[in-house]
């Protein structure tokens, strides 16, 4: 093995900490139990997050549309239990197909054009999906959503308590396989091709990287992350809506990665962490002015720069890389 490929491998291997803090998350929904659907949601957000930050980051892709492979993926899992059978897992399988076979036929329009002729592209692929699940309200339910999605015990054996314990524990588990695998996939071979597109897309088609075929693998990948997110939402809550489609889903997971960084996966996690956690809290306090408070840390945020509020945790995961 090559000085490069030794370096890719290490860098894609857990550093002694983080262990520690999966063991503290996968903990959480026993030390706080009042607050297990919050951090099922958090694990969901971070799961769609780490989808985008792979194509945003990563790749350089800019997408307003992202939402589109997470409400596909939730309605695919929710029909799927509605429908057919109400195995989870078999049913997070097919979400995650459903997005990955749209993410491959939507993978043709990223490769050409600006920055802002994507922007157009992936929104409108995301309103297009929206008014088809309204329209073709009886398969989705419409404007009322899809109700009474009832899922099966997990493996068989644990079942979905009112808590959001088994919710929670199972997002984790899902987030944190898809992270081990998306660690390994942007710290491979393939991943430094990604990292060349994003930096200079020219300079990478004339040392002869098949740029397009890079770009629509890679979009095709996200998508199915992102559907898992999907599936994972709809599984857990028993409700599918419009609202998976919207336009605030891929706002929203903008905003996370402005919060946590894009470029490193842990920017994702963090991102939804405080994101939520903030949403969760002022909305509690001022539910009318929530957004206002929000909006302001984001501002600051950006006249500060995140990287002077962070730079200790970020140089930390990296394991002292700058």
């Amino acid at each position: 093995m090559n000085a490069p490929q030794q370096s890719l491998l290490n860098d894609s291997r857990f550093r002694p900490w983080e262990p520690v803090l999966w063991l503290l998350a996968f903990a959480a929904p026993l030390l706080v139990p009042s607050h297990a659907s919050i951090i099922n949601e958090i694990a969901i957000v971070a799961l769609f997050a780490v989808s985008l930050d792979l194509i945003l980051g990563y790749t350089g892709i800019v997408s307003l549309g992202h939402a589109a492979f997470f409400g596909m993926g939730g309605y695919a899992a929710a029909l799927f239990a509605k429908l057919v059978m109400p195995d989870p897992l078999v049913g997070l399988a097919v979400g995650i197909v459903t997005a990955t076979l749209l993410g491959a036929a939507c993978s043709f329009t990223i490769m050409r054009g600006s920055d802002l002729t994507r922007l157009m592209v992936t929104l409108g692929v995301g309103l297009i999906l929206l008014e088809l699940a309204n329209k073709l309200d009886w398969l989705t339910g419409g404007a009322d959503g899809l109700q009474g999605v009832v899922m099966g015990p997990l493996l068989g054996t644990f079942e979905f308590d009112l808590a959001g314990r088994t919710a929670a524990w199972y997002s984790l588990t899902v987030l944190l396989a898809l992270f081990v695998l998306l660690r390994r996939v942007v710290h491979s071979p393939f991943g430094a091709t990604l990292k060349a597109i994003r930096d200079n897309r020219l300079r990478a088609m004339a040392i002869g990287i098949p740029v397009n075929r890079k770009l629509a693998v890679v979009y095709t990948l996200a998508a199915g992350v992102a559907g898992a997110a999907g599936a994972l939402m709809t599984q857990t809550t028993g409700f599918a809506s419009l609202d998976l489609f919207e336009f605030h889903r891929s706002a929203d997971v903008m905003l996370i990665l402005v919060i946590g960084g894009t470029g490193w996966l842990y920017g994702g996690v963090a991102g939804a962490i405080v994101f939520k956690l903030m949403q969760d809290a002022l909305s509690s306090i001022t539910p009318q002015y929530w957004t206002f408070w929000i909006g302001l840390f984001l501002v600051v945020l950006v006249l500060v720069g995140r990287e002077r509020l962070i730079r200790p945790w970020t140089w930390f995961s990296r394991g002292g890389k700058s």
